[in-house]
């Protein structure tokens, strides 16, 4: 292609998919944009937004992944086993190797007319009278009875399915006119498989006696074993629902990598960026997974795992933000005990003195239970009035007590408070507001390290083009 055919095509590309903003020196094209736009603010989601709102939450997005990137999170074995998998599953789904499929077929009908041999193929329904192991003489006999009056009653000409369904024990056939399906050689007790063959179509056994009772066997039908290609579709759909399609794309797999001397995990590569090269939507949805697993990785270290361990962060951040953290009416702080008796109860408020109101459940619970005697059950929290009936009634003065079972004494152990004391009072809180405040310090610092421009003229013709 000569030079200026080459800039022309390249200036067509540009134009019909212009770049709508850079990041660290990557660029970002409008479809790609578009893509995370319109699947982030389809119709039922409940806080859509415009595009000009979603530009600087997509921009913050992307500036974790530089940061991740940069932190070669995506080199961590970890990951680089999880995102690959990802890829392992979009391409399985496409991969049907017919071959495989058919030699799989092929070997489970020869293995299945093996078993049966030149036998035929019985269809049969059958009448079963119980006889247990260790009935008695008495109760032996009045089964025999039961058969040969069934049967009596068949030779007169009583209709088979009708007769199986008031009569026979098996009541998983007799729902069914005491069909058996079809079944061959080695399917059955052998009693009653050896009286079974000896039938011709249509002819009705005399009753006969098995390990499990008397039967009156009907032939419906029978025939040799049938060709390859009647039992087909049925092996196939069989194979199909114990996973033939994706055994035969992992031994596509495996075979192309053998031919080329590769791993597995390059062919896997591969195909996946031949399948995206073909679908933008399946490019785009890569991306965003693999975007997706490395900002959660790298906000999980840098913000919300980071958050929970620094205690002294979070009380320094609750100090100087106490006026957010106000309650709406008093709460009770402490612990509810379930005693044995009074005596029990005294004794566990006696044995907290002096102990930190964090160590409440613990030195009751190591104190007053073990591996085989439980003296004491404890609840420990932050209750206001309504929360607890027990609480309500000891701290509120409101209500009636509700014991638990076997645990007669009940009572409270610590204080009303109107406001929270530290930061542990309203942790929960703390913690989503102190992690806000991370990520926010971050994202500037991101914004001030990395390089962002946003193409204003390209954002505003995205999905009107």
């Amino acid at each position: 292609m000569a030079l200026g055919a080459l800039l022309s095509a390249n200036a067509l590309a540009q134009n019909n998919d212009p770049v709508i903003m850079t990041i660290n020196g990557k660029n970002i094209t409008r479809s790609e944009f578009e893509y995370s736009y319109n699947k982030n603010n389809s119709d039922g989601v409940i806080d859509k937004k415009s595009v000009k709102e979603y530009v600087p939450l997509y921009v913050d997005f992307k500036l974790k992944v530089a940061a991740a990137e940069e932190a070669r999170y995506d080199t961590i074995s970890s990951i680089r086993k999880e995102l690959l998998g990802y890829k392992e599953q979009m391409v399985l789904p496409t991969i049907v190797d017919s071959a495989f499929i058919e030699r799989e077929a092929r070997i489970t009908y020869e293995n299945t007319a093996k078993r049966f041999g030149t036998d035929d193929m019985l269809t049969a329904s059958h009448i079963l009278v119980l006889v247990r192991q260790d009935a008695s003489e008495a109760d032996a006999a009045k089964a025999k009875q039961r058969i040969d009056s069934i049967y009596n009653v068949l030779k007169g000409g009583a209709d088979f399915a009708t007769v199986a369904k008031a009569c026979s024990d098996d009541k998983g056939s007799a729902q069914n006119g005491g069909s058996l399906g079809q079944f061959g050689k080695g399917m059955m007790i052998p009693d009653f498989e050896k009286a079974a063959y000896a039938l011709k179509k249509g002819e009705m056994s005399a009753p006969v006696k098995s390990t499990v009772g008397w039967h009156i066997i009907k032939m419906e039908d029978r025939h040799p074993f049938e060709p390859y290609e009647f039992h087909h579709d049925n092996i196939i759909k069989f194979l199909e629902q114990r996973g033939v399609k994706e055994a035969s794309a992992n031994n596509y797999i495996d075979s192309i990598a053998k031919q080329k001397n590769v791993s597995r995990d390059a062919v896997i590569e591969q195909l996946c960026d031949d399948l995206m090269a073909k679908d933008s939507d399946l490019k785009y949805l890569s991306q965003e997974y693999y975007d997706g697993t490395l900002m959660y990785e790298i906000c999980k270290d840098q913000i919300w795992d980071k958050a929970k361990a620094d205690e002294a962060g979070l009380e320094a951040f609750f100090n100087n933000n106490k006026k957010n953290y106000t309650w709406d009416a008093p709460r009770f702080c402490g612990v509810i005990v379930h005693a044995k008796d009074d005596a029990t109860l005294a004794a566990a408020k006696k044995a907290l003195k002096g102990v930190p109101e964090t160590e409440w459940s613990k030195t009751l619970t190591s104190t007053f239970n073990n591996d085989t005697v439980k003296l004491v059950r404890v609840e420990r929290g932050i209750y206001k009035k309504g929360d607890n009936a027990n609480v309500d009634k000891l701290m509120f003065k409101t209500g009636e007590l509700k014991p638990t079972k076997g645990f007669e004494s009940t009572g409270v152990i610590g204080k009303v408070y109107k406001k929270p004391r530290t930061y542990r009072d309203v942790r929960g809180q703390v913690l989503t507001d102190y992690q806000t405040q991370l990520e926010v310090e971050w994202l500037q610092g991101l914004r001030n390290k990395y390089k962002v421009e946003v193409n204003d003229a390209v954002v505003e013709t995205v999905n009107a083009h």
